[in-house]
């Protein structure tokens, strides 16, 4: 067994808010004495973007600050603190370092601009005696086991997933052993109320679709729930093109995005459940969702800024137009097309949409109105609980044809209303007025 450092470790938590399967609580438990951990509220992610929206709105604002106070929560149990601060890392963490006498950050590895930014700017501020630990720990197939050289990451989904489910093995889940309650530290930092980042409390929609709280705890609740409880997860296939109500999906998006709940954690439950009530199409299906999800950050890694860039990442030249009277229409539910007005304002009103309605409004966006796509991801990823970058962009470009659809299709909206929402019950669910 090694000797633990006599320095303190601080584990800097982004977007891997979760105590069960994070490398980096493992890590700084398994090498320091002391422990503290970290969380700041960037206001570089209240910011208006170059687009008009602001890059974290109402509903995944309150989703965040849930998702904060249950992992203060979870960390206590561990007896580690959690310091929070409405303040940029690359402001504060060197004067934590000095304040705690840090020898190691601890953190998940970013490879999007923004965050390449900010991890730089931190190690330029920060002593030679403090180390700078990164590990990639948002995947289901670690990239250490994938590729040496992202540029050989295959451009077409089916290609990438064979290759992976045959020579790729998911690691298993890391564990994180109790400190001893010398370790908790007296602080002053406080959790930010919404009012203080400058919104007014939302309620929870009465027609939402995902009306779950923020955090680990209520992830793991869902996933029990949607696997043993109810078992929806064995009819999974059939009815993950739902459009109304809590369970016609996984509903797992929002926490995976933030990191309450990790990739591996669900596939190792998928496993259990086999064991115990049998394997399907509709058990694999979640896993199969979840190799797209790393394929997404394996393309970002692969093409780096070429996914935010209009031309995406197959550098497509199109006509796009940027009328910002056509694009509010989109936003507002008010467009020719009764099926995507419909899951517009649910998006909305609840900052919640299918699967099915974000291929439809994404491609109607795109393909139909013309517009310049990377708006409507901005406007998603201002939006959605469940926004995550390589998936929003991803998704964005393959609808918009600049991206890893070899077919280049475009959604028929009506086809797609006649066929998902035949009884037109979503659409009166939410376009009350309308008459069909």
């Amino acid at each position: 067994m090694q000797k633990k450092q006599e320095n303190t470790g601080v584990i800097w938590f982004r977007n891997n808010l979760r105590v069960q399967d994070n490398q980096s609580l493992t890590k700084a438990i398994e090498n320091h004495s002391k422990v503290i951990a970290v969380y700041f509220f960037d206001p570089k992610l209240f910011k208006i973007d170059s687009f008009g929206f602001q890059k974290t709105a109402s509903f995944r604002t309150k989703f965040l600050i849930e998702t904060i106070t249950d992992l203060k929560k979870n960390l206590a149990a561990l007896n580690i603190t959690l310091l929070t601060y409405m303040e940029s890392p690359e402001n504060k963490m060197h004067t934590l370092c000095d304040e705690f006498s840090v020898g190691t950050i601890y953190t998940q590895k970013e490879w999007t601009r923004e965050e390449i930014a900010t991890d730089n700017f931190i190690k330029s501020t920060l002593p030679e005696t403090v180390r700078f630990v990164a590990d990639y720990d948002q995947f289901l197939y670690h990239p250490d086991a994938v590729s040496r050289d992202f540029s050989k990451i295959p451009d077409v989904f089916t290609i990438f997933r064979k290759k992976v489910e045959k020579t790729v093995a998911v690691e298993k889940e890391c564990t994180v052993t109790k400190l001893s309650e010398r370790n908790l530290i007296e602080t002053e930092t406080a959790i930010p109320s919404m009012e203080s980042l400058g919104f007014s409390d939302t309620k929870t929609h009465a027609k939402t679709a995902f009306p779950f709280k923020g955090g680990e705890t209520a992830a793991l609740e869902r996933l029990q729930y949607y696997f043993f409880e109810s078992k929806k997860v064995s009819f999974y296939k059939n009815t993950r093109n739902g459009l109304v109500g809590t369970d016609y999906s996984t509903k797992f998006s929002p926490w995976l995005a933030n990191g309450s709940l990790s990739a591996k954690t669900i596939y190792w439950k998928i496993k259990e459940y086999e064991a115990e009530f049998g394997s399907n199409q509709s058990t694999y299906w979640v896993i199969f969702e979840l190799i797209w999800r790393d394929y997404f950050k394996y393309i970002s890694l692969k093409y780096n800024a070429k996914v935010f860039r209009i031309g995406g990442i197959l550098e497509k030249t199109y006509e796009w137009n940027t009328d910002q009277k056509t694009v509010q229409q989109w936003i507002n539910g008010e467009t020719k097309d009764a099926f995507v007005n419909a899951n517009m304002i649910e998006l909305k009103e609840t900052g919640f949409m299918s699967n099915r309605g974000r291929q439809n409004v994404a491609s109607y966006f795109a393909k139909d109105l013309l517009l310049d796509w990377r708006i409507g991801a901005a406007y998603f990823e201002s939006v959605l609980l469940d926004y995550d970058v390589h998936s929003n962009y991803g998704n964005w470009m393959y609808v918009a044809g600049v991206g890893n659809d070899p077919r280049d299709r475009k959604f028929n909206t009506k086809m797609q209303a006649d066929r998902y929402d035949q009884n037109h019950k979503y659409r009166k669910l939410w376009l009350e007025k309308t008459l069909f």
